[in-house]
């Protein structure tokens, strides 16, 4: 089958588009995950939409399930292959089509890299908000197949608030094209949300038309510092309830200051928790000041401003770093919640319980100004007993954010990780009505199978 496959896929692409080189392949089997994946039978490296249309119509008329992928910085499992795919990465399908300064709206394809995008608009007085923490690696298409989200997200939303138009090629290769480049539209079902998030599971997303907005004036930044974590998760709150809508508030415990501070030399270790703050309104400094007061008034230990770009975004840099800071204390497993607001500093102190009652480390980062957190379980995956330790954090801190009317990921999709919560989260019915419209667009199953839906 595998031959006839690549041969079929030959026939109508150019040559250097199939490769069946099981050395390649095994490099195209999973995302950053540690989680199962099977062999690929063949990876297709489509460079136009013409191209993605052959490959499912040969995928089609052979039955043969497709797994496609962008730059395999995902966290969940959602581009791991299944045996005998064919994996379809898009990252060569990286042009930046148009950018429409006066509609303020970019189009683009989806193997384009985030910050290109991000740099290019730039150019223009333009500028694009989502920024995942992989933002100088992920492609417009991951971020709209997982509606990825970032630091800026408490402000200016997610990937999917900047969607306004997609290219699919459905399973049976026809082409959908979805949404308007018009700032109203309200023809029909929003098909367009509809495809943002799917994981692939619905259709090839090879077109995006983007929303721009214009480029902020400029930011003012706040450090804190805090001796308590739950006092962090205090202060968090007093910000929304006070009405303030900063570009980002990010929050580090202990255990990923200490990480940072071994990575970097920073001397960030110490504090219990940091908040870190920027706003890019007319009056950011202002902003920042007042959200500096709110934090004082619970419980910061040390509070620092700037309105220095520069020293902003190096504080921003370290944040990013987190990540691969905590990779150099062992194996880790990503969570990835979201609470109401509200329920942030409740959510703060189930976590630190739950890492009381395992005996492991739990580094929690994340997008505190929209209850988005990144419980990072730190573990060994050589000791059985660490590992199931683990696991049972993770299962323990999804069943926490349940309760406290949370969603169990907030950016980073479902895929493999969460599939098996998905149905908990969603519900009966919904489940029913989700595998209903997987059932009219995919009805052989072939688009990433296994993925997202339980």
């Amino acid at each position: 089958m595998s031959s006839s496959l690549v041969r079929d896929l030959r026939a109508v692409l150019p040559a250097d588009r199939v490769v069946d080189d099981p050395d390649v392949l095994e490099g195209y089997r999973t995302d950053q995950t540690r989680l199962p994946s099977g062999t690929p039978a063949v990876l297709v490296r489509p460079r136009s939409t013409d191209e993605v249309v052959a490959c499912m119509r040969v995928a089609h008329a052979a039955k043969v399930p497709v797994v496609a992928r962008g730059a395999g910085s995902g966290l969940a499992g959602a581009a791991n292959a299944v045996d005998g795919c064919i994996v379809l990465s898009l990252a060569a399908m990286d042009s930046i089509l148009e950018i429409d300064p006066p509609n303020r709206l970019a189009v683009v394809q989806p193997g384009v890299v985030t910050q290109t995008l991000r740099n290019a608009v730039a150019g223009h007085g333009l500028f694009y908000p989502p920024d995942p923490g992989s933002v100088e690696l992920s492609t417009i298409g991951g971020n709209v197949s997982t509606n990825a989200g970032g630091m800026c997200c408490v402000k200016y939303g997610v990937t999917g608030d900047f969607v306004l138009g997609l290219e699919v090629v459905l399973a049976d290769g026809e082409v959908l094209r979805t949404g308007r480049r018009t700032v109203k539209g309200v023809v029909g079902y929003d098909l367009s949300r509809l495809f943002v998030g799917s994981e692939g599971t619905l259709g090839v997303v090879t077109e995006i038309t983007l929303a721009l907005r214009p480029s902020p004036p400029g930011n003012a930044t706040v450090v804190a510092t805090f001796p308590r974590l739950e006092d962090a998760g205090r202060a968090i709150s007093a910000v929304v309830a006070a009405g303030f809508v900063p570009s980002l508030l990010e929050v580090l415990d202990r255990a990923s200051l200490e990480a940072l501070d071994q990575a970097t030399n920073m001397g960030l270790g110490g504090p219990a928790a940091m908040l870190l703050a920027q706003s890019d309104a007319a009056d950011a400094v202002g902003e920042v000041a007042a959200m500096a007061r709110l934090f004082k008034e619970h419980g910061a230990d040390g509070v620092a401003e700037t309105d220095d770009p520069e020293e902003g975004n190096q504080l921003l840099a370290a944040r990013r770093l987190a990540y691969f800071a905590l990779e150099r204390l062992g194996d880790m497993i990503i969570d990835d919640v979201a609470v109401p607001r509200s329920r942030l500093a409740e959510l703060i102190r189930r976590i630190e319980t739950v890492a009381a009652d395992t005996g492991l480390t739990i580094a929690t980062v994340g997008h505190a100004g929209d209850g988005n957190l990144h419980p990072n379980i730190i573990y060994d995956a050589t000791d059985p007993d660490s590992t199931r330790a683990a696991w049972h954090a993770f299962d323990a801190i999804l069943e926490t954010t349940l309760e406290l009317g949370g969603t169990v990921t907030g950016e980073h999709g479902v895929g493999l990780l969460k599939r098996a919560w998905s149905g908990r989260e969603l519900g009966d019915v919904s489940t029913r009505v989700h595998a209903a419209v997987k059932d009219a667009l995919d009805p052989q199953h072939l688009l990433n199978p296994g993925k997202l839906l339980p």
